[in-house]
């Protein structure tokens, strides 16, 4: 059954708010790696697929409010670390917030419109299921490439495996048939190395 407007409303704020808030309890308080999966960025571009994917229909509704899901989840954020560990504040509006609350808006869309897509048919929802395992996908090979640095060494590649295992979990849960899951793994490969070098290109920037 889709949600009534005031429904999606409502969960892209209390959401935000929850995401933000044990996205900071489970980086202080679970072990590694799995804590790894709270200061990522694929866990907050899923969160808001899924949000579009629970919407089902309507791409524009699925946008704003899963764009609406990650700007909130930004302070709320900042908030729990200021309770929880004493930080200052301030950050809630300092220039890197609203950073990340500008990178919320463009994953929120990009990633919310996916989440309707891949409840589609066609070629739509083969990008949208493989929008999620991408950014996974992505984020595994960033851990892969810190494998030989001294700082991190070879325990990095727990990190790989749980990315590229949460990426094709995500695809056997979305993706329908056995064909489609196979075109979503092989439309991620490339996604994934596109936003590599989108990554690449805003460190640039924002440096």
């Amino acid at each position: 059954m889709r949600p009534g407007d005031r429904a999606v409303a409502l969960a892209s704020v209390v959401g935000g708010f929850l995401l933000g808030f044990l996205d900071f309890c489970w980086i202080k308080w679970l072990p590694y790696p799995f804590a790894e999966l709270g200061n990522s960025t694929a866990t907050w571009a899923v969160a808001a697929f899924f949000f579009g994917y629970w919407v089902r229909s309507g791409w524009l509704r699925s946008a704003l409010g899963a764009a609406v899901l990650l700007v909130v989840a930004v302070p709320s954020y900042y908030l729990a670390a200021a309770l929880l560990q004493g930080d200052d504040l301030a950050v809630l509006w300092a220039p890197s917030s609203l950073v990340w609350m500008f990178f919320g808006v463009l994953a929120g869309v990009v990633f919310g419109t996916g989440g309707t897509w891949a409840r589609g048919e066609g070629w739509r929802q083969v990008v949208g299921v493989a929008l999620p395992a991408a950014v996974f996908f992505e984020e595994a090979a960033r851990f892969a490439g810190k494998a030989t640095d001294p700082d991190h060494g070879a325990a990095v590649w727990w990190n790989v495996g749980i990315d590229v295992a949460l990426g094709l979990l995500i695809v056997v849960l979305t993706g329908g048939s056995p064909r489609r899951r196979a075109l979503a793994v092989a439309v991620a490969v490339p996604l994934a190395g596109a936003i590599l070098v989108s990554f690449a290109v805003a460190g640039q920037i924002f440096s």
